[in-house]
Order: C-alpha cells, then sequence, then structure tokens
C-alpha cells in the first residue's frame, strides 16, 4: 500500500490505520505483485477455500525463485562465480563418496581384466563424455561435433567390443586432445597431467574430474558475459519473474504483508503517543508517515525478531546466505 508523505493529520493516520487492517477476499486473490490489495484474508466466515496447490505448481514457483535469485546475484555482485567443491574428506558425506566411486571404479577394473574385457561399463562412460563434450560446442561448430559423434559413436564401439577390437586408449587419447582444444587456458596443466597417466581406470577417473572443472569454468564464462545484460535489464526481469511467483502462489508475500503492517501500526501508535503527549502541538509539525519510515522499522524489527516465527518471506533468502546482518540496516537512512 503505497504511503503519502501529505498526510498531516489525525484523520489521515487513521484512514490509514483502517485501510491497512481491512481486506476481503477480492483482495486475498492478487492481480499483480504492485497493486495495493491486501492478502490477509477478512474473516474465516467470509473466506474462500484456500487453493489447492499442485507439486507442479509449488516447483515452478520454486523455480522461479531460484532464477529470480540468481539473477540478481549475479547483476549486483561483480564478485559472483561458481566454484568447485568437494565434501570433506573426513565428513560422512565425503565418506560415503569415497566408498561408492571406489566401488564403481573397482568393478570397473575389474572388468577391463577380463579375458575377453568386458566393456559395456566403459561405453557407457565413453557415452557419457561425448554429451559432455558437446555441451561445451558453441553454435555452429559443426565440424567438431561430428567428429566427436563419428569418433565416440557408441554403436560403433559395442560392435567393435563384440570382437574384441576396442582401442581403448586411442579413444582416451582423443578424448584428451579434444578437451585440450576446449577447455579454458587456465586447465593446462590438468591436460597435460592426464596425458602422462598411463592406467586406464585412472585415466578415465581424471578425465571425468577435469570435465567437472570444464563445466564450472563454462559456467562462469557464461555468467561474465551474461552479467552486462542483466544488469541492464534487471528491473523488468525482476518484476517479470516476481509476478510469475505470485501467480504460481498467490499467497507468497501473506508474511512479508504482515511484517509491513506490524511496522505501519507501529508508526501510527508513535504518532499517536507523540499527540496525547503534545496536545496543543499545531499538527502541521507532527511527524508524517512515509514508506522509508515504514521500512526502516520493519528493518529494525528483524534485530529483534524471535526466529520461532517465520520469517517474512522477502528476506528468508538473504538470511540463508548470511547477508541479512545488524550491520546491513544501520546504513539505512533513519528518520527515527
Amino acid at each position: 500500500m503505497p504511503l503519502n508523505d501529505d498526510q498531516s493529520s489525525d484523520s489521515d493516520s487513521s484512514r490509514l490505520s483502517e485501510s491497512t487492517a481491512s481486506s476481503s477476499d477480492s483482495e486475498y486473490s492478487r492481480q499483480s505483485f504492485n497493486s495495493d490489495s491486501s492478502s490477509k484474508p477478512s474473516s474465516p466466515a467470509s473466506a474462500s477455500p484456500p487453493k489447492v496447490i499442485t507439486f507442479d505448481e509449488l516447483m515452478a514457483a520454486a523455480k522461479n525463485l531460484t532464477d529470480l535469485t540468481l539473477a540478481h546475484e549475479i547483476a549486483v555482485n561483480a564478485n559472483f562465480c561458481i566454484k568447485h567443491e568437494d565434501f570433506p574428506q573426513n565428513s560422512f558425506a565425503g565418506t560415503v563418496k569415497q566408498i561408492v566411486h571406489k566401488a564403481f571404479w573397482d568393478h570397473l577394473e575389474s572388468e577391463l581384466n577380463e579375458d575377453p574385457p568386458e566393456y559395456e561399463h566403459a561405453i557407457k562412460l565413453f557415452e557419457e563424455i561425448k554429451e559432455i563434450l558437446l555441451s561445451f560446442l558453441t553454435p555452429g561448430a559443426n565440424r567438431i561435433q561430428n567428429q566427436i559423434c563419428e569418433v565416440l559413436d557408441t554403436d560403433l564401439i559395442r560392435q567393435q567390443a563384440e570382437h574384441n577390437a576396442v582401442d581403448i586408449h586411442g579413444l582416451a587419447n582423443y578424448i584428451i586432445n579434444t578437451m585440450g582444444k576446449l577447455c579454458a587456458p587456465i586447465r593446462d596443466n590438468d591436460i597435460k597431467q592426464l596425458k602422462a597417466t598411463d592406467n586406464i581406470v585412472e585415466l578415465l577417473r581424471q578425465i571425468f574430474h577435469v570435465l567437472d572443472l570444464m563445466k564450472v569454468d563454462m559456467a562462469n564464462y557464461t555468467i561474465q558475459n551474461l552479467r552486462p545484460y542483466l544488469q541492464r535489464n534487471l528491473v523488468d526481469y525482476e518484476r517479470t519473474k516476481f509476478q510469475e511467483i505470485l501467480e504460481e502462489t498467490p499467497s507468497a508475500l501473506d508474511l512479508t504483508t504482515e511484517w509491513i503492517k506490524e511496522s505501519i501500526e507501529d508508526e501510527l501508535s508513535s504518532i499517536s503517543d507523540e499527540s496525547s503527549s503534545s496536545p496543543g502541538a499545531d499538527s502541521s509539525s507532527k511527524r508524517i508517515i512515509s514508506p522509508t519510515l515504514v521500512l526502516n522499522n520493519g528493518y529494525l524489527k528483524l534485530l529483534q525478531w524471535d526466529y520461532r516465527k517465520t520469517i517474512p518471506e522477502l528476506q528468508i533468502m538473504a538470511l540463508f546466505k548470511g547477508q541479512l546482518n545488524p550491520e546491513d540496516y544501520y546504513v539505512c537512512n533513519l528518520d527515527h
């Protein structure tokens, strides 16, 4: 609800208080996130039955929220990038991952050491590597795309495996050379280490590790190129995504609405207390309510928030990222 800085009388403040407290069923179904309607039902007797949200709608709303948060972070944080992180080795998750991966690669090694060798799992790995290499290509790179598809043709490799004619080291060398053409310069040392590895199982394992690093490099390169565009169109993008979220979940801002209403009520109460303590004061000299005052008071309330209560929706992501802390609030222009 917009707050007008020209309100200077008690009657205006009273009307503002009444309007913030009132709500209706028609207001509950928002048409736009920037409308001044309320999302709180007026009463249990007149409230419409709650809308049942399907799992697909919930996931769509979650994806929109993730996209919105990611786009905002890319646009405003010049240092934002994706980092390749793994579980600590001594952690439970790290130990489980290590055991599972070791079992997988040991099984692959035992298959390749059979007489004749069993190549089925290795062929699946080559197929996965082919898809990853193709994902690195830019539109128009038809020559190298055709070459990758031709050399790593899994149907052809299976035919060769049936006759025990698979040149697995030759395939691995081709993959390494192709990775050297597609990787960033920072991965040149990793490519050299791959070329120096003789054990085929360990080589395949390290190939996947370097491919994971290349995925991160490609993602950061895409972010770097996308940042100027997002900075130019961030407002329109966020407004569109915000509207999509509210269309998927009409009650997505109920807690934020209540948070703002409480801040407005606090300001109105403060004005009322000042009026009662100074009955002879000129009404034109009394403090008026502005959106800045309401917002500042709302952020100050978060400093004393009872975290057993649910946090307002618009603050949840910032709190989880650790960006919403007491120091952030003091940069506000406090008019109190």
